[in-house]
């Protein structure tokens, strides 16, 4: 279903304002705050977020994951994504260089502890996957092993790099299949993809004239149920992609 203009104009503006009380918060509260009233705040405005663009989230197996820290290898639609599993449960992310230099959010980002590597640099990988290892000691990390996004229908090759981090860390992996669905048809939808050359407002401003949306988080045990049953991470990393597109491809209307 299509907004209308009044309707559209009216949720720019509560985007705009709520993206401004969330750099308030950052600014003026995170510094004199602990980690729990922070994971708070980022799964409030992250729920408000989704409210505001008018998708529903929807969850499919979260109470499979663990207190403890793990590694979380997801596929990427759209940099609605992040905000969709903070609006579960908040957790550190790993994404690319440009996201930093993207304005406004790509401060928040920053700000909110996201680790940003450079996809073009195999050493720079390394390292990031050393510094992903440090925070899985105290902390769960996200990452998005395509290295890219698609619109969702299937799943690119998944970049073994990061996953060394758990190897590193010794802590499990889980799998997260992310797909968004029209709440009217039930079937998949390609709105919220965030590819090719669309910029960030571009993409907004197609998820405010369409609303009535839904975003289905899947979460999928390590291999075999078993946390360490892999020490390798090729084969994690091609156990994680296969898992996550068996879940895609298996995926049954809304409705």
């Amino acid at each position: 279903m299509k907004a209308n203009s009044l309707v559209k104009a009216f949720n720019w503006l509560r985007v705009w304002s709520h993206v401004f009380g969330g750099l308030a918060t950052l600014c003026f509260r995170f510094p004199f705050i602990g980690q729990p009233t922070k994971n708070k705040l980022i799964q409030n405005w992250s729920i408000h977020l989704l409210s505001i663009l008018g998708i529903e989230l929807r969850l499919k197996k979260a109470d499979i994951l663990p207190t403890a820290p793990f590694l979380l290898a997801s596929n990427h639609i759209s940099w609605v994504d992040i905000h969709a599993i903070n609006a579960f449960q908040p957790i550190r992310f790993v994404a690319k260089s440009e996201v930093e230099g993207w304005p406004v959010f790509g401060w928040m980002a920053k700000q909110l502890g996201t680790i940003f590597i450079n996809r073009n640099n195999s050493r720079h990988g390394k390292y990031i996957a050393n510094e992903v290892a440090k925070a899985l000691k105290t902390q769960s990390v996200c990452i998005f092993p395509e290295g890219t996004s698609t619109v969702g229908e299937t799943v690119l090759p998944f970049k073994p790099n990061l996953f060394e981090a758990a190897v590193i860390a010794q802590v499990p992996v889980y799998s997260l299949a992310i797909s968004y669905k029209s709440t009217e048809s039930g079937e998949r939808s390609d709105i919220p993809a965030f590819i090719g050359d669309m910029g960030l407002l571009e993409s907004i401003s197609s998820i405010l004239s369409h609303q009535m949306l839904a975003v289905e988080l899947t979460f999928i045990l390590p291999s075999g149920s078993s946390p360490s049953a892999s020490r390798d991470r090729k084969w994690l990393a091609l156990y994680s992609q296969e898992a996550i597109l068996g879940q895609l491809k298996g995926n049954q209307p809304l409705m």
